[in-house]
């Protein structure tokens, strides 16, 4: 056969034709021109690659169509259908089958339909049964034809044939070889002109009646063809009827919802309309639904117009309240953005409640669910009274649930345990909805009493949230608004003999001091580490002491708290509350009787001491008993938690920078000391907060627990305070040596006091005086860690405890850190300390050679807050502003020294507060340094400058007053 050749005319045609398997398609081709104009027998048909040769003869929507008609093409349609290669010859004698030929018509006919309506201004052809494309012109109709269905029902029969109009004329289809060359949508060929339909109409419903008049369906059928053939018939299509009625009808609709209950599942809400007597599901997407009548031997059909307009708009108003379509096959609704743990069988319930005035005055009608349960649909609301008695709140709680009002006390074990469905008196159900479980169970978890709720004045926490939730109304006296808002304090007047200021921030906190006291409530003081929790606490104690004996009485509080902190208490004492009469009961030889204690203010002693005596210290009734990092007693199973819930005062308070070190959990035992029962038993905190926070994050149940401890617990962080603090503020920090560290400092120090002794009687001293400078070394190596002058020492040190502690509360703050000492044996300790419990640093000493990356990764990694530094090698050029925090490990004989240390973070571009807390072993040659160097500060200030010097300046008397 010839090619067509691209370089002389051409004109693309389409062809419509019959094919022995597929029915009919339609096919592209190019046809050679004769130079009179006419079509030559040169044809050839096109695909996306043949095409582009004939370009010039082909615009935009040819391109389109050669694409799109490619795909009825034989060859792609078996590749589709058939994943090995097959010759068509075969595939269609041998696997093709009716099934198939069912599956891939339809979607032929789609591509068909496409075509069809981009042909409109195109060459369209019918191919010769050879294969002659250009056989007979044909025309595309210009508008829609229309079909009439006929039926004439008579005595015998039902006669029921179509009949066609196009442009207002009835055309003549019947046995004029007319052919359906698609089905659905509908498009005939008749003469030369291929005709399309309004209505959506299918071509198999004309098929039978190209070659019939009419089709006769005897009486004995007549009623199920009048159901199934005829009544969705008359849905879809104009219908003429002789011999029955049809009925169009149109009524104002209602929408109508009507809850599905899924047990264990989710709910489903069903939508439909009303329109009249007639009920449509929503989504069916009929713009007209029939009902079939029959009266004796009469049939009637209604046909009732929906406005589905107006249905979709009833639809959207749903959407606009939250709830969605649950499936693509079913179009009931549910109830959209639910979390995936709630229970959702009650959900389109609680939603029916909760928009129950606006869907009536929507117009919706509200029916019950299938089943023998009625339930109330109506909103669902709690009143609250609040009154205020001596040591409870009273609580009275009305719930309405639509027109039903009931106590809410009835609710309460339905609520705590989490049962949806109350009946009410008349029998009906009310759903409780899901919000009120976590919003009420705390309350109710706390209340007491059966006949009428009651809550310990201590859940003030509760009342007040609930006076901030939307959920209820609250109503309460001018008195308890003003404890719930406890914000606004009184100012409580400073006792008259303390000396010193107290910061504004601190006077707040002694302002809360008597807020709590005024109220009986406990409470924990968390401020940050070094922000002066001690001295707000001793001028409460102070105010105190003076309020008792201005009242003719005396008083005795008890304070406990970790060893290392006794001397610094003793000391701030001394400074700030020097009236104040202190015991300290701690040591062998103490007081094995309570009856001492009444002789003074306030007594000291230990989380050890308090757990080995709590049978005396039980017996005393103390005014204010306060532990001081009472995170010792976090554990609810530890001796220190079970001996201090023994004690018996009139005012309870904690003080901790750190309440919550590693877990929520931390919080049970010391709120439980404070305020007993206000979380609860430990085992309802667990799963009602520390489970849900910890493992799922569950920001709404932190809220709640914050809610409920918020009266109790004051903190204040560094940052918050920043403007009132100085630049930087010193502390000194005392350690206890253990007593294994304590025998191998007296073994050596009485080695050297005899040496010295010695020396001073044979009158060597002055000889002698490099070595009394090692064995001072040595002892203060000894007072910070024994293991640096021997490596196989096993036992612990009192400061490195001290230290270690200190560091973590620091660190659980988030803040930086350098630690200075002079001894790298000590950094090494530290080091080993680091690396073990993963906490990460950097370190200096007079080895490191990249001190520049080293001093970068301190300022500029978040992760890095620990920097350890020799003092030697850190003393000068470091700029270390990141820092907010200086321990000292062990103090200089040279206090510009240590001044150059602290300079490191004290310099331009410190933008934090600096605190510095030197460490000092009691009864060590720390201590007396540290007093001789107080008396000889202004001497040193002008002379000492090493450690000799330092030395040089001793005295024989100081030296025995240092070994003393």
């Amino acid at each position: 056969m010839l090619r067509v050749d691209s370089s002389k005319p051409c004109q693309i045609i389409y062809a419509i034709a019959r094919h022995d398997y597929l029915s009919y398609v339609i096919e592209p081709h190019i046809v050679q021109l004769n130079p009179n104009g006419e079509f030559s027998l040169t044809h050839q048909r096109l695909f996306s690659n043949t095409a582009k040769e004939f370009c010039e003869f082909l615009d935009d929507t040819d391109i389109r169509l050669i694409k799109l008609l490619e795909e009825m093409e034989q060859g792609n349609v078996i590749k589709r259908y058939y994943k090995k290669p097959i010759r068509p010859f075969e595939f269609f004698s041998k696997v093709f089958n009716e099934q198939m030929f069912d599956m891939i018509r339809p979607k032929l006919e789609k591509r068909i339909a496409e075509a069809l309506s981009l042909l409109c201004s195109k060459q369209v052809y019918q191919m010769s049964k050879e294969g002659y494309p250009g056989e007979r012109k044909l025309q595309l109709a210009t508008e829609a034809a229309s079909v009439l269905f006929h039926f004439r029902r008579n005595e015998e029969e039902i006669r029921y044939f179509p009949t066609i109009k196009y442009q207002g004329m009835r055309i003549e289809f019947m046995f004029k070889n007319a052919e359906i060359i698609c089905n659905h949508p509908a498009w005939m060929l008749l003469d030369d002109t291929l005709y399309y339909f309004d209505k959506e109409i299918e071509g198999k419903k004309l098929q039978p009646f190209l070659n019939k008049r009419f089709i006769a369906i005897p009486k004995s059928s007549e009623q199920s063809y009048f159901e199934k053939f005829v009544a969705p018939l008359i849905e879809k299509h104009n219908v003429y009827a002789e011999g029955f009625t049809i009925n169009t009808e149109k009524y104002d609709a209602r929408p109508v919802l009507k809850p599905i209950y899924i047990e264990g599942g989710t709910s489903q809400l069903q939508l439909s309309f009303k329109y009249a007597g007639y009920v449509f599901p929503y989504g069916d997407g009929r713009h007209i639904s029939v009902r079939m009548e029959k009266n004796g031997d009469d049939y009637l059909f209604h046909r009732i117009k929906r406005s589905t307009t107006w249905e979709k708009g009833k639809m959207h108003q749903l959407e606009q309240m939250g709830l969605k379509v649950a499936s693509s096959l079913f179009q009931n609704l549910e109830v959209a953005g639910r979390d995936d743990d709630a229970d959702h069988s009650f959900s389109v319930f609680e939603w029916l409640n909760q928009h129950h005035d606006q869907l009536i005055e929507e117009g919706f009608e509200l029916e019950q669910p299938e089943g023998q349960k009625r339930y109330v649909f109506g909103s669902s609301k709690i009143e609250l009274v609040v009154t205020e008695n001596n040591d409870w709140f009273d609580i009275n709680a009305m719930v309405s649930f639509g027109p039903y009002r009931i106590p809410f006390i009835q609710l309460k074990n339905h609520i705590l345990n989490h049962k949806k469905e109350f009946i009410l008196p008349s029998g009906e159900i009310a759903v409780i909805p899901e919000q009120w479980f976590s919003q009420y169970g705390n309350l109710l978890h706390f209340t007491e009493g059966s006949n009428e709720l009651k809550l310990r004045r201590h859940h003030i926490g509760l009342v007040t949230d609930l006076a901030e939730g939307e959920m209820a109304s609250v109503t309460m006296t001018r008195k308890l608004q003003k404890l719930t808002n406890f914000e606004e304090l009184e100012d409580a007047p400073m006792p008259v003999n303390f000396e010193g200021q107290l910061r504004p921030y601190q006077k707040a906190g002694y302002n809360w001091f008597h807020f709590l006291k005024q109220y009986h409530f406990g409470g924990c003081l968390a401020d940050d580490m070094g922000l002066g929790k001690t001295i707000q606490t001793l001028s409460l104690l102070q105010k105190h002491k003076e309020d008792v004996e201005n009242g003719g009485g005396k008083a005795t509080s008890l304070v406990i708290m970790p060893t290392s902190l006794i001397y610094n208490w003793l000391n701030e004492a001394r400074k700030f509350a020097p009236q104040l009469r202190l015991m300290v009961h701690t040591g062998t030889m103490r007081y094995r009787s309570a009856d001492v204690f009444a002789n003074y203010d306030v007594v000291i002693t230990t989380y050890g001491i308090s757990r080995i005596d709590i049978e005396m210290f039980k017996d005393f009734f103390f005014d204010y008993v306060i532990l001081d990092e009472s995170q010792n007693i976090k554990n609810p199973s530890s001796k220190s938690y079970q001996a201090v819930k023994q004690l018996k005062s009139r005012f309870k308070l904690i003080l901790s920078g750190t309440p919550v070190e590693n877990s929520v959990n931390d919080l049970w035992t010391q709120m439980s000391f404070i305020n007993p029962g206000l979380l609860g038993a430990q085992q309802f905190f667990q799963n009602e907060f520390v489970t849900p926070i910890e493992k799922k994050k569950d920001e709404d149940k932190a809220r709640k627990l914050q809610a409920l401890i918020k009266p109790f617990v004051l903190r204040r962080t560094k940052e918050q305070v920043a403007t009132e603090l100085p630049p930087k503020t010193e502390n000194l920090f005392y350690s206890q040596m253990t007593e294994e560290q304590s025998s191998v400092y007296e073994e050596i120090k009485s080695e050297y006091r005899n040496e010295l002794l010695k020396s001073l009687e044979d009158g060597t001293f002055a000889k002698t005086q490099i070595q009394v400078l090692q064995g001072l070394i040595k002892l203060r190596q000894i007072a910070n860690h024994p293991i640096m002058i021997d490596k196989d020492y096993e036992g612990d040190s009192g400061k490195f405890e001290d230290v270690v502690h200190t560091l973590n509360n620091v660190l659980d703050g988030g803040h930086k850190v350098l630690i200075f000492s002079q001894f790298v044996k000590q950094l090494s300790i530290y080091r080993d300390h680091f690396d073990r419990v993963g906490i990460p640093y950097v370190y200096l000493d007079g080895s490191t050679q990249n001190r520049g990356d080293v001093v970068k990764q301190f300022q500029e990694d978040e992760k890095t807050r620990v920097f350890l530094i020799s003092i030697k090698a850190g003393g000068v050029g470091l700029n270390l502003t990141e820092a907010d925090y200086v321990f000292i490990l062990d103090p200089w004989w040279n206090p510009a020294v240590e001044q150059q240390a602290i300079d490191r973070t004290h310099r331009i571009g410190q933008t934090k507060n600096v605190f510095i807390y030197k460490f000092i072993t009691k009864d060590s040659v720390e201590e007396k340094i540290l007093a001789l160097q107080q008396r000889k500060l202004s001497l040193s200030r002008a002379l000492i400058t090493t450690e000799e010097s330092f030395i040089k300046s001793l005295t024989a008397e100081d030296i025995k007053e240092i070994l003393g």
